[in-house]
């Protein structure tokens, strides 16, 4: 015993050294929101833990807290739109689980059915699927859901959230042709407050324009899963911390900036495109060094990941009509009216080519439609070719 504390005293100079270092470091941290790993001996590691969770840890704001934080923005409110953006979350981490080992279990490949848009299903899109309902069931504050893999809505029917205020329209895991290649994939949420009365929900509470929607936002399961929602009041990231199990304050107010050098596009359809849509492409590859272009391509065929990207970055996303998918191939209601929602509160604008996403008037479930979104300058652009050149989606 004595031989250990003898030679952590021996060392005490340079444990003391250590100590100042870290300190200094702590700072560095906390200015520059950026993570380092130090190779310390054990004694100065102990002092080291300590300092940066008095420098750094105590910087750290969990969605729970947020979401309390942010409460007062609706007077209205009794915090069931908290409690239901927490279910969301609680359900997002299940998720990203079993996304990560996907590979290890038999969740991987197509699980032999298709889906209302007669997609083939995966088995990671049947397990998301089912989660989102479990939680949003079992929390009480929702009562009633419309998802992608299903065909009607899913009235909740129990004492605690038939007569619930909320409906939530959800694509469990967008991207999902992506799952078994390991790339990016996400869920889309939207919250709209309901416009029946009482009682389980009703198709009617989900035809609602996006302008009517109380928060939205996604989820990306990628090389780190984050959280991204709005409520109207700005749009906030948060970045899941696998050592905690919780959803931490990481891009707060994030906006996006008015032009990019990016567009995505799916260019395999080109021929497909609408004359306007095919001379913007034409546009974002001629050189013009006063307008930066050309732009580069980049696409991944997963729109959480493409936008995500184009949020952060600068840039455009289009997944216009073609000859096969003549009214467009997004979900208006539970896809791009929520990302919509929060690329407007960044910044940003999302149209239909000619008229804005948000505005326009739901007449089915799974009514599709056109989308154009990012940056404002590179969409206002994209819609001004489409005008020219193309005949009005309808």
């Amino acid at each position: 015993m004595f031989d250990v504390f003898g030679s952590c005293f021996a060392n005490s100079d340079r444990i003391h050294k250590e100590i100042g270092i870290i300190r200094q470091i702590a700072v560095k941290i906390r200015q520059n929101s950026r993570f380092i790993t130090l190779v310390l001996c054990p004694t100065s590691a102990i002092f080291a833990s300590t300092l940066f969770q008095k420098h750094f840890m105590s910087k750290v704001q969990t969605l729970g807290q947020f979401i309390i934080e942010k409460q007062t923005d609706f007077p209205y409110a009794k915090g069931e739109l908290s409690r239901l953006l927490r279910d969301i979350g609680i359900a997002a981490k299940i998720v990203n689980r079993e996304v990560n080992k996907a590979g290890l279990a038999d969740i991987l490949g197509e699980a032999g059915e298709t889906n209302v848009q007669g997609e083939a299903v995966k088995k990671l899109d049947v397990f998301a699927n089912e989660q989102f309902i479990a939680a949003l069931s079992v929390g009480g504050e929702c009562c009633g859901i419309a998802s992608e893999e299903n065909e009607e809505i899913i009235p909740i029917d129990t004492p605690q959230s038939r007569n619930a205020k909320y409906v939530v329209a959800i694509d469990p895991l967008d991207g999902s042709s992506n799952i078994d290649v390991n790339v990016s994939v996400g869920t889309i949420f939207s919250i709209y407050r309901r416009v029946s009365l009482s009682g389980p929900a009703t198709e009617e509470d989900f035809m609602q324009r996006g302008t009517e929607q109380v928060a939205a936002g996604y989820v990306i399961y990628g090389s780190s899963t984050m959280m991204v929602y709005t409520t109207g009041k700005g749009v906030n990231g948060f970045t899941l911390d696998p050592s905690i199990g919780e959803f931490c304050l990481s891009h707060p107010l994030m906006s996006t900036p008015s032009s990019g050098k990016t567009y995505s596009i799916n260019e395999g359809n080109y021929v497909h495109f609408p004359d306007g849509v095919k001379k913007y492409i034409k546009y974002c590859q001629e050189e013009d060094k006063s307008t930066k272009r050309p732009y580069s391509s980049r696409y991944i065929g997963s729109a959480v990941a493409d936008i995500h990207r184009n949020l952060i970055t600068g840039g455009i996303y289009i997944y216009p009509t073609t000859a096969s998918s003549p009214n467009g191939k997004l979900r208006l209601i539970y896809e791009c009216n929520p990302m919509a929602f929060l690329i407007e509160q960044a910044g940003g604008k999302a149209t239909d080519g000619f008229r804005r996403i948000m505005e326009i008037e739901p007449k089915k479930l799974h009514q599709r439609t056109p989308f154009y979104a990012g940056s404002a300058d590179m969409v206002e652009t994209a819609c001004e070719f489409m005008t020219r050149f193309s005949t009005a989606h309808r």
